[in-house]
């Protein structure tokens, strides 16, 4: 059998569903622990491994907020943000949508203006100095109820980055439904944002539907119980409304029991448009490479595959018409150049 990962590791591609802080690698999270000592979360990297290492959903989450806890200065924002893009270009990722959630770091007490210009300062260093186009997807942490909700459309409409493209709502899903966000969604759709919530990741499809039907979502976070309901499969299918399928971590957080019963064939079986990602990398002892190696396996995948699976990602990318056409060219040139040897 062909070992694909020489080829996925020069294959240019866009990341969709990757969290912000769930990015800081291990050498970031252990130097952010250092600079405030006050947190639990160890200051050796290699004891990180045992830290993220989670029981099931909720001990993640209780894990993560630990680790947004060390971003505490517009300083913290700017090298954490800078320092993820770095991580991105040695896998050529040339493009990612970060999901950032202001409202962690602003009622930690970081001003709101400072956070945006170190967000937007990282992102033009990394354009500039490592290839890597940044942009931004705010998302509310369902979990912190209506009022991160209205706080956090204020600081996407009134403040709005130059970076930011989109909408989100991330977090717990159990007990935090969709529809009491429309709202808010409604808001930053109207000032021109994309929605693209989490749903259907510990949820069943009704979730899905919810953030279709209530928060016009124009992609959906995970969204692996859609395969529940064919009624479902088709009209994301038909809507290209696509998945941002992230598989290692649907196992590390217990969403899925074992990548062998991961339901993306399903997906891609029903004509869903899937595209993969890694969610919060470091944290499930993943990379985007990884997982496409993984999605590889799953879906018996040889190069051609692998260079369209990178494609969907950019078909629903909010990358410009250029940008898509330019990436786009370059995933078919290296592929055929590949292929050709």
């Amino acid at each position: 059998m062909t070992d694909l990962h020489p080829f996925i590791a020069g294959l240019p591609k866009a990341e969709l569903h990757v969290h912000h802080v769930g990015s800081a690698s291990p050498r970031i999270v252990a130097e952010l622990a250092a600079r405030h000592p006050d947190s639990k979360v160890p200051t050796d990297p290699d004891a990180l491994a045992d830290y993220f290492t989670f029981t099931d959903f909720a001990h993640f989450i209780e894990v993560y907020l630990s680790v947004v806890d060390l971003v505490r200065t517009p300083e913290d924002v700017r090298l954490l943000t800078f320092e993820v893009a770095r991580d991105m270009a040695r896998q050529n990722i040339r493009y990612a949508e970060l999901t950032i959630t202001p409202y962690s770091s602003t009622r930690r007490g970081i001003d709101e203006k400072a956070f945006m210009e170190a967000i937007e300062d990282a992102r033009k260093a990394a354009e500039k100095e490592l290839g890597v186009i940044l942009r931004w997807c705010f998302d509310i942490p369902g979990e912190a109820g209506l009022e991160a909700a209205a706080e956090t459309a204020r600081l996407a409409v009134d403040l709005r980055p130059e970076g930011l493209v989109s909408f989100g709502l991330g977090g717990p899903e159990i007990g935090v439904p969709r529809p009491q966000f429309k709202p808010y969604f409604d808001a930053a759709r109207a000032a021109g944002l994309h929605s693209v919530p989490h749903a259907g990741e510990t949820t069943g499809p009704e979730t899905v539907w919810d953030a279709i039907r209530e928060l016009g979502a124009e992609r959906i976070g995970h969204g692996i119980s859609s395969v529940q309901d064919p009624e479902l499969l088709a009209h994301l299918a038909e809507h290209r409304i696509a998945l941002e399928v992230c598989p290692t971590s649907n196992i590390a957080t217990r969403a899925v029991t074992d990548l062998d019963r991961h339901p993306v064939k399903e997906m891609v079986a029903a004509g869903v448009l899937v595209t993969i990602n890694s969610d919060d990398p470091p944290m499930f002892g993943s990379d985007l490479n990884n997982e496409y190696a993984v999605a590889a396996r799953l879906l018996d995948l040889d190069e051609r595959g692998l260079a369209q699976l990178a494609k969907n990602a950019v078909e629903a990318s909010f990358l410009d018409p250029a940008g898509k056409e330019k990436l786009n060219a370059e995933i078919d040139t290296y592929t055929e150049q590949w292929l050709a040897r």
